[in-house]
């Protein structure tokens, strides 16, 4: 037994309260190194004439990557109080893991245990239930759909007319938005993420000069309600973006900063490492001068962008927050963001822009969620470039979703491109069948996912700033097919029990065919996707017991049949018990 790759620690993505009755626990071991794991479990003041009363259950593992087995179970203690260790089993030994260390026989003492003192209501990381059902479309609003011609900026060019640059403009607006409400519904896209709407100089809006107020080329307040109002008509959640992490250079406080220099109410708002201030002496965002880094531990800054974020929650309803650059800003100031934010709408989802590792912002007192780059990274670098192989996709697709607690993991935000990455079309070089593939999956895993405007009907671009270009709205341009696909997944993502099951995948062998199961209340189906482009087959005798139907083309398959698929082809078969 290698009992250096053991591994656990309570409080922790590895024991944590998942509701007010149920612990999910894990514990991580060397891959294929353990036979059988079982959790040792008890409440840490039962005892009897024999000491500290104790029980035992199976744990299942969970998942497994290029190095390690995770192995986990559910309890529901009955005072909510767990002493807790592990009964490891190799093919050579046995031993009981508790927080002192490993024992050839179990301790009778609760006191050598692991302890999760008790489920608090307040601990429970709770994300808003809503974003579980949610499918996500993110707008790029100046590039989206121009709605009012009339508050169009200066030199605006016609619609698609040119390649987009990091300064043209083209006029969309939230006008447009409105007037394209009813292509989203039919879509069956139930939240829209708008990028940023605020007062700024650029067509980005990242670098933002008026917090509280709607960029005019984008139109106004009454606009904005509207689309808010409409929206919640069709039942479709809005969330706003926001940069909290710098301003733009236009920014009223820091143009007093360059104007009074050390004199200014203001220096403090910024990190200012040299007087008189010039380009290179203050802090900023990845050395971008127009956008300068915000000193969040400031009172008077914290102040003013927490009222920013309750202002826009409580004047028109907003459903979420998702914040840019999130990992650069203090933890303490999003706990007060938070906890500021929820007063106001309890249910509001908070989502935060970080790139790697998030579990220290995701302990339940700062984010609900982040954005899932590193999946996403492992889907393109699989299906598109080829970089890595099936196993390291299931490994790196497990590892991820083991990182977090499963209520996190439940509202993720899924993603496979955004107005900082290649377009998905342009990545796989206008193969659809590999876009159908990576929506597919992305669809089928734990988490909430998002479309970027014009994915849906194969809009092209490259790399930023290419990727913003003009929404195509002549359907002589719509890849239909794509579009057909996209609707039908939405459907069965919102719909279809096991597909829209939260549970992790679990993957089924096979050396070419990416395979994994899905099982919602003792309904069970397995995805087959074939990501060559070799036609392959997939025998179906290990699965007799069932009675096997396809749910996309209705057919039944007899147990001596394969699965034929064709070249980057997919199957998703029910599994159904033969009485």
């Amino acid at each position: 037994m290698f009992k250096e790759a053991i591994y656990h620690r309570p409080k922790s993505e590895y024991a944590y309260s998942y509701n007010e009755e149920t612990v999910i626990i894990t514990v991580r071991a060397k891959k294929d190194d353990m036979q059988k794991v079982t959790l040792i479990f008890g409440d840490s003041h039962e005892r009897n004439e024999h000491g500290w009363v104790k029980q035992l259950k199976r744990m299942e593992k969970v998942g497994t990557d290029a190095n390690f087995d995770w192995w986990s179970v559910e309890v529901k203690p009955e005072h909510k109080r767990l002493r807790y260790g592990f009964l490891l089993e190799s093919e050579r030994e046995s031993v009981t893991f508790t927080e002192k260390g490993f024992y050839k026989s179990a301790p009778s003492e609760d006191r050598f245990y692991f302890c999760f003192p008790y489920i608090h209501p307040t601990d429970i990381i709770s994300p808003p239930d809503w974003v579980k059902n949610t499918v996500w479309y993110q707008i790029f609003p100046e590039r989206f759909s121009n709605g009012d011609q009339s508050i169009n900026p200066p030199d605006t060019l016609e619609w698609g007319s040119a390649s987009p640059t990091y300064t043209n403009m083209y006029g969309g607006d939230l006008k447009g938005v409105i007037d394209r409400l009813d292509y989203l519904e039919d879509l069956g896209i139930n939240g829209i993420y708008l990028t940023p709407i605020f007062k700024a100089f650029s067509n980005h809006k990242y670098d933002t000069i008026d917090y509280l107020e709607i960029d005019p080329q984008f139109g106004d307040k009454e606009t904005f309600r509207s689309l808010v109002i409409e929206c919640h008509k069709r039942n479709i959640k809005v969330m706003l973006d926001a940069v909290f992490n710098h301003s733009g250079y236009f920014f009223s406080p820091f143009q007093d900063v360059l104007k009074h220099g050390e004199n200014s109410r203001f220096k403090d708002w910024f990190l200012i490492n040299q007087y008189p201030v010039e380009k290179g002496n203050y802090e900023t965002y990845a050395f971008e001068p127009h956008m300068p880094k915000l000193n969040t531990t400031n009172e008077e800054v914290r102040d003013y962008l927490l009222n920013v974020g309750k202002y826009w929650v409580k004047e028109f309803n907003i459903d979420g927050w998702r914040l840019d650059v999130a990992n650069e800003v203090d933890h303490t100031f999003w706990r007060l963001f938070r906890n500021e934010v929820k007063k106001i709408k309890s249910d509001i989802y908070i989502l935060g822009e970080i790139w790697h590792d998030a579990q220290a912002w995701l302990t339940g007192d700062q984010f609900d969620a982040v954005m899932n780059y590193p999946v996403s990274d492992a889907i393109i670098q699989f299906f598109a470039y080829r970089s890595i192989s099936l196993q390291d996709l299931k490994n790196e697709l497990t590892k991820v979703y083991l990182q977090y607690p499963k209520q996190i993991n439940e509202v993720t935000f899924n993603l496979l491109g955004s107005h900082d990455t290649e377009r998905i079309i342009c990545r796989v070089k206008g193969n659809v069948s590999l876009v159908k593939l990576q929506f597919l999956l992305l669809f089928s895993l734990p988490g909430t996912p998002c479309i970027y405007y014009g994915d849906e009907i194969g809009l092209q671009g490259g790399n930023d700033p290419d990727c913003r270009r003009c929404m195509e709205w002549g359907e002589e341009n719509h890849d239909l097919e794509l579009k057909t696909f996209m609707k039908e997944i939405i459907q069965y993502k919102k719909t279809h029990p096991a597909f829209h099951s939260r549970a992790l995948l679990n993957f089924v062998e096979h050396p070419q065919l990416l395979m994994y199961e899905k099982e919602y209340e003792g309904l069970k189906w397995i995805f087959i996707l074939n990501p060559d482009e070799e036609v392959r087959h997939f025998g179906l005798a290990s699965l007799s017991e069932y009675r096997l139907k396809d749910i996309i083309s209705g057919r039944i398959y007899e147990k001596n049949e394969d699965v034929i698929l064709p070249p980057f082809g997919y199957s998703i078969l029910e599994l159904m018990i033969v009485e």
